[in-house]
Parts: structure tokens; sequence; C-alpha cells
């Protein structure tokens, strides 16, 4: 985690006023794939220092006509700036002012010497960018960064620094890892739902199995006193107990707070590998999570959903105001929701009564794969 986010680059070389317009050409390419934010000092001179914040409330929080904005007080320190600046992919850092982990190097003559003097930020820089009547990196800056192979593009190649951009981000996506909800006490239904066999074996190894291809591990979210039971499998045991569901995906990002993680329930007996397909393909990580529903009038699948790293701050914040039902979550946040093209496979099953409805409804679905 760097100053501002996961993903941050400070912009540096040119003026205030160029770097803005630049930040926000990248923003405008980059928005509709990835979430951006931007951060700045106020260049006003005569502007009270952050306005009620300035004067000692804790933060202001302004309801505009087409937005809301919220200033911290000036004594906030980073990990409360960066909780304000969780849901962002990216952030993008005016260097004049602030240092982020990584840079894009403006070349402009008329700031040479404000650049040499922070060529100690340039610690990894990803673009060197030329601007207008420039035609090389300054020699300095092609010594210091002889050992590094960085493109030069033009300052008017909008389109090929947002694709470089781009080409970065995507290689920043958060990996998917696979939870399998096996940790509940199955009290209606009198057994361990993740027992029951529907296709020839458990249905937690056969969930298992679904996950595996789309995943780079696969766990079982389970109490701590099933974990021996469930070996050698890899587990995940509950860390914030008593929460059900919401604590098993807490628990799983206690474990890898960098990881998206896909999970799935044990009482979808009809959901298959087409679905989690489905699922897979519409995996936004711009959004907080994303997630299936029967229809465009129905509520979320929270346990039929992809989590996203940046959704862990968010459930923490959601449990801290005594909400601990991980479909208020989605509801509440900025969930991509897709239908799902076979709303039986949603079809959960709690109790032994359904289990005989569908079993009898598909005679010939439940043998042996």
């Amino acid at each position: 985690m760097g100053n501002f986010g996961r993903n941050e680059w400070a912009i540096l070389g040119t003026s205030c006023g160029n770097i803005q317009q630049l930040a926000g050409s990248i923003i405008e390419g980059l928005s509709h794939a990835y979430a951006c934010a931007y951060a700045d000092t106020t260049h006003n001179s005569g502007e009270a220092p952050g306005g009620m914040a300035g004067q000692g409330a804790l933060c202001e929080y302004t309801d505009l006509l087409h937005s809301r904005q919220v200033v911290l007080r000036p004594d906030s320190g980073p990990f409360q700036q960066r909780a304000v600046l969780s849901r962002a992919d990216v952030v993008f850092v005016n260097g004049n002012h602030h240092e982020a982990a990584r840079q894009i190097v403006v070349v402009d003559t008329t700031k040479e010497a404000s650049l040499q003097k922070r060529s100690a930020q340039l610690t990894n820089p990803d673009l060197i960018i030329l601007a207008k009547g420039v035609t090389a990196p300054f020699p300095w800056l092609a010594e210091l960064l002889r050992d590094r192979q960085i493109p030069v593009l033009q300052l008017d190649d909008i389109p090929g620094i947002i694709a470089r951009i781009r080409e970065l981000l995507d290689k920043c996506i958060p990996p998917l890892k696979g939870l399998v909800l096996a940790g509940g006490r199955s009290s209606r239904m009198g057994t361990d739902k993740g027992t029951i066999s529907w296709h020839g074996i458990p249905q937690r190894e056969y969930v298992s199995g679904l996950l595996t291809g789309y995943c780079s591990e696969v766990y079982y979210s389970c109490r701590a006193d099933q974990a021996a039971d469930l070996a050698p499998h890899p587990v995940i045991t509950d860390t914030f107990t008593d929460l059900g569901p919401f604590g098993a995906i807490l628990s799983a990002f206690r474990q890898d707070p960098d990881a998206a993680w896909l999970v799935l329930a044990c009482d979808l007996p009809l959901f298959d590998r087409a679905a989690v397909d489905e699922l897979a393909a519409a995996r936004s990580h711009k959004s907080v999570a994303t997630a299936l529903r029967l229809d465009s009038d129905s509520f979320p699948e929270p346990l039929v959903a992809i989590w996203e790293p940046k959704s862990y701050p968010l459930l923490l914040a959601f449990l801290a105001q005594g909400v601990s039902c991980p479909r208020k979550v989605l509801i509440n946040s900025d969930t991509f929701l897709k239908n799902a093209s076979r709303p039986e496979t949603l079809t959960n099953v709690n109790d032994s009564a359904e289990a005989e409805e569908i079993r009898a409804r598909y005679p010939g679905l439940f043998s042996t794969d």
C-alpha cells in the first residue's frame, strides 16, 4: 500500500495546471474500467485551511448538487487518508506536492530545475512524457534512468498514454481465490449441507472443484472445531466468530486482503460450471463486488459473488455500524449485478423437504460426474 492507495502514480515535471489536465484526461479514458481518484493540494492561497475541518471539526461533509465532498482535518494521518480513497483502483497524484510509489515523468523545459530537484522521488517511473517541442529526455534524466526500459510518449498522445497506464493496471488486477462456505450448522437440514451428495461426491468437494479452474487457491470456510475434519483440504477458520457468512468473508480477507474472493455456498445443488463461467466473466474489478441475482427486481446473492479487496474496509465499516448482513452491504454499495441467465441455478436448499423437491424436479441431473 502506498501513500494513497494500492496503485498510485505521481505526475511530475511540469506545471500544476498541466498535471491536472493530464490526470483528468487519463481518468476520463480509464474510468469506464477502473475506479480512479486524484490527489492534490489547493492552489488558492486565500482559501481557509479545510473550512470547518481547519477550525477543529473532525471532518467536513458537504452535500453538493452533483457530488459530495468530505474534507479531513489537517492533522488527519495517512490511515484516514487511505480510508477515504480505499474504493479507488488507482490514484493519480500531483507530484509537485506529494510523493507516490510510482511515477509518470513529464519532460518540460520550463520545469527542468524543479524536476531535477525532485530526482530522488523518481523511484519507480513507468512512463516518460515529452512536452510540446521536446524531442528527448534531459541528459541527466536519461543517465538517471539508463538501466530502465521506460516508454517515451508525446504529451499530445493521450490515447497512447491511457493505453500504457491501462496495460500496467491490467497487470495489477487482484488474483482470484475461492471460498467454499462449509461452516454452517445446517440446523434446518438436520445434516451438514456440505456432506450431501448431489453429484456423486460431497457438495463441498463438488463446489471446490467448480472453483478450482478459476481460482489460484480454493479454501473451505469453517469453524475452528471443523478444521481437523476437513483436512487435508486448505481451510480458513472463522476469526470473526458468530457472524455467519459475513464473518467468513471477513476471515478470508484477514488471511489475504489483497486477493479477490469468489464466494460460493454449499446449498446450491443446481449451480454448475456454466454458472461459474457466467459469474467470472461478469467480474467488474472496478466495483466493490460482482454478484448474481435472479432478475432485475431481485436482491443480489452475496454468497454467489466475487468480493474485491476494496470491499474489505467497507465490510468492516458496515460491521462497525452494527450491520453484519452481506446482502445489505451489496445493496448499499457500488456492486455490479448480473442477472443469472438460468435463474434455477440460484435455487438454494435449506431443509429435507426442499431437497426432495429438487431431486423430484430434476430426476436425471444428479448423477456422478
